[in-house]
């Protein structure tokens, strides 16, 4: 599943909007760690127990993205956002979402603008 940032994928076109996809993660910070990340704030710097468990639940959310778009039907996810919240003192949301597409690729790839067929409006190229 590619899986991009941008509205488009360079070379390929949007043959089908399938709506959006997200996958979302709620973790709880146990309490060694919130201990652990207690002290070492009183020094300053980086929290590197908290750094681990927000990049673990990125990557879990990541992959509930991918699994709801595959569900979907899609090969490609553009657009693709995360957004994160606190719930209550000790737990993180984590989101990851975008648009759920089937893509293929642009027989007219190279034959002008890298945006021929995107889904960003008035980039394609007249055919």
């Amino acid at each position: 599943m590619l899986v991009v940032t941008s509205p488009f994928v360079p070379g390929h076109r949007i043959v089908e909007s399938l709506g959006l996809a997200v996958g979302l993660v709620v973790r709880s910070r146990g309490i060694g760690p919130n201990i652990a990340a207690a002290f070492r704030s009183l020094g300053g710097g980086e929290i590197h127990e908290y750094t681990q468990l927000l990049e673990e639940t990125r990557r879990h959310a990541v992959e509930r993205l991918v699994t709801h778009a595959t569900s979907l039907g899609a090969n490609a996810i553009v657009s693709m956002r995360f957004d994160s919240s606190e719930m209550g003192s000790t737990m993180s949301e984590i989101v990851a979402y975008g648009t759920a597409v089937i893509i293929a690729p642009d027989q007219a790839a190279g034959q002008g603008s890298a945006y021929a067929g995107s889904a960003v409006p008035g980039s394609a190229v007249p055919r």
